[in-house]
């Protein structure tokens, strides 16, 4: 009997079988999805949220990749990586100013067949705008942040003030508290005037408060050099830096600032919202259970402003696992995901229904307060060169406010002409 044609049989049988097998074991590991995002304030509850998804979807596993806490240091990492075309970053957090300069450069995916405009009514319209480029949309809103105004509920009580409605107002009643109070290491304002995105943020919101603007969105004419936007920038250099507020300022981020009003060193305070619930823990907090919040002040004749802040989800272009991706995206940023990260982190969702939730309303009951603002919140100029923008706008103020014999309206003309070069740039990108 010839056993080759029998014995070529099996070795071929047992060869398929190695490779069923091995394809069979394959799949039934699970599917990695890299997830690049900034360093959190909360880890605890990001991580809760993770173990969660992976309870529900068990065939897909979460690797988190931490970048620092910087939006501009967290903006030059996941740049690097999706200008690289990098495929093993999947899913990515977005500033909130990023989505017009990823969609543009070809580095985030279109998610608008996904997130359909039914899904999209769900979500704070501000927040959608701001991630959209062109009519399509780059980004899944997250949470949102807007400027707040904190203050020392104790002491307005105190001396009968209510909050104040102007920067005057506030200037006035500070000093009133400050001689009062007899304390000398006790300022009137704490905020964010160090040379970084902050900065833009902070000073927008004097600017706007003023009539004021930097960009005009439709006809893109910049206004940066206009009256309304040099006074506002001159008050705050005249009556902000090294009078209301310590001349240290203007090296302080948010945790230097935040610091100061908790500390009971301050009476009033601009921050994001996640600032409550820190300034109202009392192992961190000198001043918890004195603090009220509410819209920042503005000058006589305008109506208060706030910067649109926050995070969204984006998905790499590059990505292999665009469906797991996808699935990812849609959990972290459903209603039960938003109410967690509401509840036990602090930060503000995008769903405009998380604000009725009876459990959000009983332990989050300053949303009340907070939710006027997000509503009024503005987004910084969109554009897809806004880093460049924004840049120019850094130097700007920083230099401006810092010191007293500067020429604001030399500067400011100064600036008008980079940010004018910038946007001729911007019209030359394709669509």
């Amino acid at each position: 009997m010839n056993w080759r044609p029998r014995m070529k049989t099996i070795r071929l049988l047992i060869i398929l079988a190695i490779v069923f097998l091995s394809v069979s074991s394959r799949a039934a590991e699970p599917q990695t999805i890299v997830f690049l995002m900034w360093k959190p304030n909360q880890p605890e509850v990001w991580d809760r949220l993770i173990e969660r998804f992976h309870q529900k979807h068990p065939k897909i596993r979460i690797r988190v990749q931490i970048a620092p806490h910087s939006s501009t240091e967290s903006h030059a990492i996941v740049t690097q990586r999706l200008k690289n075309k990098d495929t093993s970053v999947d899913v990515f957090l977005m500033d909130v100013i990023w989505p017009a300069e990823f969609a543009s450069a070809g580095w985030a995916l279109d998610l608008t067949s996904k997130f359909s405009r039914k899904e999209q009514e769900a979500f704070l319209p501000a927040t959608i705008a701001a991630n959209t480029y062109h009519g399509r949309i780059y980004g899944v809103p997250y949470y949102l942040d807007a400027g707040l105004f904190y203050y020392r509920k104790d002491l307005l009580e105190k001396y009968e003030f209510d909050p104040p409605k102007s920067w005057h107002e506030m200037l006035v009643q500070g000093s009133v508290i400050l001689k009062g109070e007899a304390d000398p290491t006790l300022r009137i304002y704490s905020a964010q005037f160090k040379q970084y995105e902050g900065l833009v943020c902070d000073m927008l919101e004097f600017i706007w408060s003023h009539g004021g603007s930097i960009l005009d969105q439709d006809t893109r004419k910049v206004l940066v050099a206009e009256p309304a936007s040099v006074q506002a920038v001159t008050f705050v250099r005249d009556q902000i830096i090294g009078k209301a507020a310590p001349q240290g300022v203007i090296n302080y981020e948010e945790p230097e600032s935040l610091e100061l009003f908790i500390q009971g060193k301050a009476v009033f305070h601009r921050n994001w919202p996640y600032a409550w619930m820190v300034a109202n823990d009392p192992e961190k907090s000198k001043v918890a259970g004195r603090v009220g919040v509410g819209a920042l002040p503005a000058f006589p004749g305008h109506g208060p402003a706030a910067a649109l802040g926050g995070w969204q989800f984006g998905i790499s272009r590059w990505s292999k696992h665009v469906k797991e991706a996808w699935i990812f995206v849609e959990f972290m940023t459903s209603f039960d995901s938003q109410k967690t990260l509401a509840i036990q982190a602090g930060l503000a969702p995008t769903r405009v229904a998380i604000y009725d939730d009876p459990a959000v309303q009983d332990n989050m009951p300053h949303w009340k307060d907070f939710l006027p603002a997000f509503k009024r919140a503005r987004p910084r100029p969109v554009s897809p060169l806004y880093p460049m923008i924004s840049q120019e706008l850094q130097r700007f103020f920083s230099r401006a406010i810092a010191d007293s014999q500067t020429d604001v309206q030399n500067l400011a003309e100064a600036t008008l002409a980079k940010i004018e070069r910038v946007v001729q740039m911007e019209a030359a990108i394709p669509r």
